[in-house]
């Protein structure tokens, strides 16, 4: 095999996105150690060892990624709670820790410190791409961290994403997540408002979608998102319930530093209204079911 040595890898959180980014590290030959909340799926369940708890992984594996819905879950993780120890009490000096979940950017330089505290080594590496990304092992990775660290595990992120890049330090990562974010919502909303415009004046939204990738408002979220619209298909890639966290982070983080984000506000009024219609668990996509709410239109059929 022309690829770089086998490493003693851990994995935390085998879900929608962190299965398939675990397992392209699996088919590359690195040895992996895994623990997650509820049922191991396979191929983990054959071809890894399964771990009783974050600790035990990270006494067993080199490299430990992270990969857990919000700040507290990764707390968690790292530093236990009441009748469990986190990755933080298995850790040696060398090790690192790789957070790719997208959290609060203040929490995060905060877990830095503690993990950097133990001699160890800490990236935050949050993922843009959804679950067609993390199959494809075609993400977006916004890293934050010590150069060299990043050195170090840049090789195993590249297993998982096509552009991956160091964007700061501790924190940095996260930040340029929560910007990510940001546009992707924005776009969302933009998507949903032309194409039940367009359903509602009386055009077909399929056709309109087809003129429009052809012109300057084309965009992947109208590739993708828009198609989802059409179609009715809202089985989540990525979920209205992590997007309003996302959202909320933002404006917690916009009001720290003094400033305004009002198109995010209203975005994040658009997902909180998806929640309370019941769609929180549906793809992201689906904010445009508040827009229709509003409208008493819908772009096409359910």
């Amino acid at each position: 095999m022309t690829q770089q040595a086998s490493q003693r890898i851990g994995f935390i959180g085998l879900g929608i996105m962190g299965a398939p980014m675990a397992g392209h590290l699996l088919e590359a030959g690195h040895q992996l150690f895994v623990n997650t909340h509820g049922n191991t799926p396979e191929p983990f369940i054959s071809r890894a060892t399964i771990c009783a708890s974050p600790v035990e992984v990270a006494r067993q594996a080199d490299v430990i990624f992270v990969m857990v819905p919000d700040t507290p879950d990764v707390e968690k993780v790292l530093f236990g709670e009441p009748g469990r120890d986190g990755v933080a009490a298995g850790l040696s000096k060398g090790k690192i820790v790789v957070d790719c979940s997208s959290i609060d950017p203040i929490a995060t330089k905060g877990f830095a410190e503690r993990i950097t505290a133990l001699g160890c080594g800490y990236i935050d590496a949050p993922v843009s791409g959804g679950e067609v990304g993390a199959k494809a092992a075609s993400l977006t990775i916004m890293c934050g961290g010590d150069e060299g660290t990043f050195g170090r595990v840049r090789p195993l992120l590249e297993k998982m994403g096509k552009n991956v890049t160091l964007v700061g330090g501790a924190g940095d990562g996260q930040v340029c997540k929560v910007a990510n974010q940001i546009i992707v919502a924005l776009n969302i909303a933009a998507v949903g408002e032309a194409l039940l415009f367009a359903s509602k004046a009386g055009a077909d939204p399929a056709k309109v979608r087809q003129a429009l990738m052809g012109g300057f408002a084309s965009s992947r979220i109208l590739e993708v998102h828009g198609e989802r619209m059409i179609k009715r298909t809202f089985a989540p890639g990525f979920r209205i319930g992590l997007h309003q966290k996302d959202l909320n982070l933002a404006l917690q983080s916009a009001r720290s530093l003094g400033m305004a984000l009002p198109q995010t506000a209203g975005a994040a009024q658009l997902m909180n209204a998806c929640a309370a219609l019941g769609h929180g668990q549906q793809d992201h996509s689906a904010l445009v079911r508040a827009l229709e709410a509003l409208a008493q239109h819908t772009v096409a059929p359910d």
